[in-house]
């Protein structure tokens, strides 16, 4: 099979394409054949083996795992003797390991079925960021119908979704993004769309019920005098990569968070199967839809993983097998 390697970490200009065996998947796991594969800012840190700590888990002098990749969708090519939800030529998506490839191996349990309503493209851009923008909007609990959510960095990956399902859960939605991507988060469904340009959003005094920051632009003393006494600030973005452990501002939420009234939340997201059933759902619905900004042909990865680490990406970046 041809797939994306990296037999070392560093840009996405050392990634190479090559001709590998097709992965052996065990007796509880299923082969797919990737047809569309998501990229996540994730994929281009992993790739760069940043922050440094993480190497501790993926390999300290160079990556164990050659092929980088989670976000897949695809059809099933085969299933394990344990396997006995799923079948060959079942439409699926969600998470597998080297989803770079033309075959990658996957759990069943991380995989859901690709709604008919919805393109390969579409369906690889949704487990990773539609997830995360789900368990932020979640981070303090359910989110009750009528809260005002404030949404920073609205026209990115995890931010689209991140507008889109605060309006299907009920929410009023105010998002932030540069003056090019206005109309395309007000066209996302936000109700309310600030410039960061020329718009002041600490300003808006105890306004928000809910934030999403999936930028870390301003301090959090300063953002979160946005919120409501009760409000509740969710840290997703903002972390500096580059330092041994990139997480100084989830710290700082920790740390700031019990001797002020509001709620500051950091976000670790995980590989939720439930949380992707239900955006899953929602998108066969029509309510939540991906928003693609770029797709790319597997042999061009690197310019796809130099797109998203650019910061560049308005909505999602998908490659297609």
């Amino acid at each position: 099979m041809q797939a994306i390697v990296h037999d070392t970490y560093g840009p996405p200009t050392a990634l190479k394409t090559r001709e590998l065996g097709d992965p052996a998947p065990d007796d509880h796991a299923v082969l797919v054949r990737v047809r569309a594969a998501g990229v996540n800012r994730g994929d281009v840190l992993a790739v760069e083996g940043i922050p440094y700590a993480t190497r501790l888990a993926t390999g300290l002098t160079g990556p164990r795992r050659r092929v980088p990749g989670a976000d897949v969708a695809g059809v099933v090519e085969a299933v394990g003797t344990a396997v006995t939800d799923l079948r060959p030529g079942d439409e699926v998506l969600g998470w597998a390991e080297g989803a770079f490839a033309e075959l990658a191996s996957a759990r069943p349990g991380l995989l859901v079925g690709k709604p008919t309503n919805l393109t390969f493209e579409q369906a690889a851009a949704v487990p990773t960021a539609a997830v995360t923008a789900l368990q932020a909007l979640h981070r303090a609990g359910p989110l009750p119908a009528g809260r005002h959510v404030l949404v920073i960095g609205a026209s990115g990956g995890v931010g689209t979704f991140a507008v889109q399902l605060a309006k299907a859960l009920g929410a009023e939605v105010t998002g932030v993004a540069g003056p090019r991507n206005v109309e395309l988060v007000r066209s996302a469904g936000a109700d309310h769309v600030l410039d960061y340009t020329r718009d002041d959003v600490t300003g808006h005094t105890g306004r928000y019920d809910l934030v999403v920051d999936l930028v870390g632009r301003e301090s959090l003393r300063t953002a979160r005098r946005v919120l409501r006494p009760a409000g509740t600030y969710v840290v997703v973005g903002g972390q500096n990569p580059r330092s041994l452990t990139g997480m100084s501002r989830f710290a700082g939420a920790l740390a700031l968070s019990p001797c002020v009234r509001q709620r500051l939340r950091p976000l670790f997201a995980t590989r939720d199967r439930a949380a992707l059933e239900r955006v899953t759902c929602l998108a066969a619905e029509g309510r939540v839809l991906p928003v693609i900004d770029a797709t790319y042909d597997l042999r061009d990865a690197t310019d796809a993983l130099g797109h998203v680490g650019a910061g560049h990406s308005r909505g999602r970046v998908v490659l297609t097998a």
